[in-house]
């Protein structure tokens, strides 16, 4: 099964002026897949500008849960991009992969998020996350 989220550059709200509209469309798509050699991967992602691949856990509510799994991305097209699973992930399990910025935290290129905080915090456009949700496999 293949999913993409996309969104597109209409009225763009991020949590930072850094992703701005140099990118018409960001994106993240994803398949359904097997966690079991302890990485979770993105076929593509489309960033803004410099900013992470970030797995979080979530459920049938769809809300962001603890993150499990980051990666960095570079600005523009992204392709096979794998993160290394912090903790275990069961069969069964929803993953949400979402992008989020580089910025406002204290360093540069060190991934500084934590659920709630602003700092490299999940990019959003007209309110809505981009991100795509995973079933593990």
């Amino acid at each position: 099964m293949f999913k993409t989220t996309l969104i597109t550059a209409a009225a763009l709200t991020f949590a930072t002026t850094a992703f701005g509209a140099a990118h018409s469309e960001l994106a993240v798509t994803a398949s359904d897949q097997d966690v079991s050699g302890g990485t979770v991967s993105a076929e593509a992602i489309t960033a803004g500008a410099n900013g992470w691949l970030v797995v979080h856990r979530t459920d049938s509510e769809m809300k962001p849960g603890p993150v499990v799994a980051y990666a960095p991305l570079k600005e523009g097209m992204n392709t096979d991009v794998a993160a290394i699973l912090t903790e275990p992930v069961e069969s069964g399990e929803m993953l949400m992969l979402m992008l989020h910025a580089e910025d406002g935290g204290m360093e540069t290129g060190i991934f500084e998020y934590t659920l709630g905080a602003t700092e490299d915090g999940p990019v959003r456009v007209d309110g809505n996350l981009v991100m795509t949700v995973v079933n593990a496999e």
